[in-house]
């Protein structure tokens, strides 16, 4: 899958991600898209080095956007802590 496809899919994941976690992120809109799209390489990478699944199937496979939310999500919650500690 392209280059491209993956920071789509990661525009996409960034906002699901942000649905599903709970509680208030620092960031705005424009941060939770650039948080995506960086989750979604973390979710690409983690999926196929570690675990061998295969994302390059395309761009409407189910494995594809799991991984990308899934690493969307890390990406979020690590956000999250390094914006609590900026705040205090």
């Amino acid at each position: 899958m392209g280059f491209l496809s993956w920071i789509l899919i990661g525009l996409i994941a960034g906002a699901i991600a942000k649905a599903i976690l709970p509680g208030k992120q620092g960031g705005g809109w424009i941060a939770t898209l650039i948080l995506g799209i960086i989750g979604a390489f973390l979710g690409g990478w983690i999926g196929s080095s570690l675990f061998g699944a295969s994302t390059n199937d395309g761009f409407f496979d189910l494995v594809t956007w799991i991984w990308a939310i899934i690493g969307s999500l890390i990406v979020l919650v690590i956000w999250g802590f390094i914006t609590k500690k900026r705040a205090k």
